[in-house]
């Protein structure tokens, strides 16, 4: 079965930079949509960068468009986030997703598969 795991999260001081990376496994399609959510407490998950496997298309939110930049490795089957002047907004907990239609800035429902987060703490 899929499997996504992510990791790179962390604490870091407002300005600072993390990169994220979740590893994808199982999962082989000619085109399907990777994505960043995140969630903070009290507040729904919300996509933050999507990419088409396809043609390599993103997409970002526009709280995060010019720091943030989503990426693939195909030869390691890992999906990146780099994340660049972090601020304290950004604090959530950050997941990877999957889904299987190639239409990506989509809800978080319309994804199959899910991991299982890691923290990202801006003070």
């Amino acid at each position: 079965h899929v499997q996504l795991v992510e990791s790179g999260g962390g604490s870091v001081q407002a300005g600072g930079s993390l990169r994220l990376s979740c590893v994808a496994s199982e999962y082989t399609s000619s085109r399907y949509c990777m994505a960043w959510f995140r969630q903070a407490p009290g507040k729904e998950r919300e996509g933050v960068a999507t990419i088409d496997t396809g043609i390599g298309m993103t997409y970002y939110s526009d709280s995060v468009r010019g720091r943030f930049t989503i990426s693939r490795d195909n030869a390691k089957n890992t999906l990146y986030l780099q994340m660049n002047g972090l601020k304290p907004e950004d604090t959530a907990m950050y997941y990877c997703a999957i889904r299987k239609r190639a239409v990506c800035w989509t809800p978080a429902y319309e994804y199959n598969y899910w991991g299982q987060g890691t923290q990202v703490t801006v003070s």
